[in-house]
């Protein structure tokens, strides 16, 4: 099968397309057939593995790997069809059409993959192509996360969202709004009607307005993109507000622990469970029109250097997908 193999880390050039053996199940895993991955930000982070890029370095590094990536085939998010299934599963058949997060297995660059059964993955909604399905899993998962579970977000609440124009930003505009909060983005001039139109209240330019200096008070500030911080935010902080950072790394795990103990103004954050149930759960937002992904650029599976070298400069708008051509005969190896 075809894959994309990174055996060093580097610039995108590191990515090379390569004929590898497709896997085949064990009797928890299914093996699906990918038509459609993700290009994430987390994937360049793993790509680049330097101190800079990559959150709580070492412990980052020693999980994916000190010289070079543990596991060569990148890519987290995906979509495609069942093609196998090992013979302990039970919630799957060949045939099925599904969309899922690999999680630490990544290997979401290839034509194959294999992942156990009680994996992130679920039926993909009927409504959306196999490239919208593949855009769902991590942006939509850490923004239901991060707003349901961490801060308990609440009818009637304000809550501002930085980095609303991303993969997660996206999504935590439409899932804001279905929880019944008033929702104010930031994001470039560029992209204010695209938050305007997946229901913001109001969008503020960062490039033109300073949030923290309008003297608005928020119940919660989610910053998707790590561009922020709690001293920053805190004075646009209700006296019991909650400042959500996804990209979560060590100087927030003090702040965590004293505000928790002191109350008023709190920093909550961790990281996002891959759940199925939490995946279920989205695709029937998603049928019953409540969220919707946004894709910024489609690029094939050949030209993933280029797709890496778009989503490194950080201005996409929303998701960059893979598309994936259906896979020749191959190998077939345990």
């Amino acid at each position: 099968m075809k894959a994309v193999v990174c055996e060093r880390y580097g610039t995108p050039d590191v990515l090379m397309l390569r004929e590898v053996v497709r896997p085949a199940p064990r009797d928890n895993e299914v093996l699906i057939k990918i038509r459609a991955a993700s290009v994430a930000a987390g994937d360049v982070r793993m790509r680049q593995g330097r101190r800079e890029s990559l959150p709580f370095w070492p412990f980052s590094k020693l999980a994916i790997g000190i010289r070079r990536p543990r596991k060569p085939i990148l890519g987290i998010e995906l979509a495609g069809e069942i093609e196998a299934v090992g013979a302990a599963v039970t919630r799957f058949k060949p045939g099925d059409q599904v969309f899922a997060c690999s999680g630490f297995s990544v290997g979401a660059y290839a034509e194959y993959v294999c992942l156990p059964e009680d994996r992130q993955i679920a039926i993909k909604p009927a409504g959306l192509s196999f490239e919208q399905a593949a855009a769902v899993p991590v942006g939509a998962s850490t923004a239901l996360f991060f707003l349901r579970d961490k801060a308990r977000l609440q009818p009637g609440q304000k809550v501002l969202i930085i980095g609303a124009s991303g993969s997660v930003g996206t999504y935590a505009v439409q899932l804001a709004k279905h929880l019944g909060a008033h929702v104010t983005g930031v994001c470039s001039g560029a992209n204010i009607e695209l938050v305007r139109g997946l229901g913001a209240d109001a969008v503020i330019d960062y490039a033109r307005e300073d949030f923290a200096a309008g003297g608005e008070r928020y119940d919660v500030i989610f910053d998707t993109v790590g561009k922020s911080s709690f001293g920053r935010c805190k004075v646009a902080l209700a006296p019991r507000g909650v400042y959500l950072p996804a990209v979560m790394d060590y100087p927030h795990l003090p702040q965590m622990a004293w505000t928790a103990l002191r109350g008023g103004r709190q920093v909550r954050s961790g990281v996002s469970s891959e759940k199925a149930d939490d995946l279920a759960f989205l695709g029937d937002l998603i049928e019953a029109g409540v969220i919707r992904p946004v894709i910024d650029r489609q690029y094939p599976l050949e030209q993933i250097a280029e797709a890496h070298r778009y989503v490194e400069q950080g201005h996409k708008k929303g998701n960059v997908v893979l598309t994936i051509a259906p896979a020749v005969s191959a190998a077939v190896a345990r």
